[in-house]
Formats: structure tokens, C-alpha cells, sequence
């Protein structure tokens, strides 16, 4: 539990980030990088699984490269649905999705270090 609250905490700041770097992306708080974190992760959870699939073909033939245009458009789809969390366009949404997915591995990796699993 405290792992999963530390990883949202932590892909919120991430966030903060991403609109810090890069002039596309615009996040108006922390509470509403705490939403957009939320939402893309239900997004990436609930939603990518089936648009990969759906996809498959075309993610085989640019050998993977569509599945950097799959998080883009649910990092545009997370900014239309929040008031806070703005995306200038697609170019923006494709940028700040590479620049957030970055940031999440490294905090992924963060994680794994600090909360050690016990099996």
C-alpha cells in the first residue's frame, strides 16, 4: 500500500516535471498532477491492454514505434478530461508522454530500491 502511495506521489511530481520542461504541457497544481496521475494510470491499467491489442498489426509493422503514438493519445485523452491538466496538441501530448514514461521507469526503478519485495 505504502509502495503504490509513494509511486502516485512520486508520478504526480513527475508530472509537475514534465510541465516544468516542456512549454506543451501545463498543470495548474500539485492536486491536479495527483488527478492526471490517477487518470493516466487507469488509463495505462484499463485502457492501453485493449488498444494494443486492437492495434497489434500496425504496432508490428512500425516495429513497436505506434505504441509511443498509443501513449500519446492517452496523454491527450487524460488532459481533455481534466480542467488542470492542459495538452497543447498531439506533438505536445507525444513529447510529454516520453518525457513522463522516462520519468516513470526511473521512478519504477527508484522504487524497487527503496521497498525491496520479499519473496
Amino acid at each position: 500500500m505504502i509502495k503504490t502511495l509513494t509511486r502516485w506521489l512520486m508520478l504526480a511530481a513527475a508530472l509537475l516535471l514534465v510541465a516544468h520542461l516542456y512549454p506543451g504541457v501545463e498543470v495548474k497544481s500539485f492536486g491536479s498532477a495527483l488527478v492526471a496521475a490517477l487518470v493516466l494510470g487507469l488509463f495505462n491499467t484499463l485502457l492501453r491492454p485493449v488498444l494494443v491489442l486492437l492495434t497489434l498489426p500496425v504496432t508490428v509493422l512500425s516495429l513497436g514505434l505506434f505504441l509511443f503514438v498509443i501513449n500519446a493519445l492517452m496523454f491527450w485523452a487524460a488532459a481533455n478530461l481534466l480542467a488542470g491538466f492542459q495538452v497543447a496538441g498531439f506533438g505536445a501530448a507525444l513529447i510529454g508522454s516520453l518525457i513522463y514514461s522516462l520519468c516513470g521507469m526511473l521512478i519504477d526503478a527508484l522504487i524497487e530500491r527503496l521497498f525491496p519485495s520479499l519473496d
